[in-house]
């Protein structure tokens, strides 16, 4: 049962950092900006 619980809770958290990359990407102001955010994702990670 906790390892049932422990995988929903990081399917949870995987679907909503994938929504807050979408969200983040969706707000680029044009395609050099998608891709410049898509670069900051790759090193860095979503931590904004």
């Amino acid at each position: 049962m906790f390892a049932y619980f422990l995988e929903k809770l990081g399917e949870w958290i995987e679907r909503a950092e994938e929504r807050r990359r979408h969200d983040y990407l969706a707000r680029a102001s044009d395609l050099a900006d998608v891709e410049r955010r898509m670069r900051r994702i790759e090193r860095h990670g979503y931590s904004f």
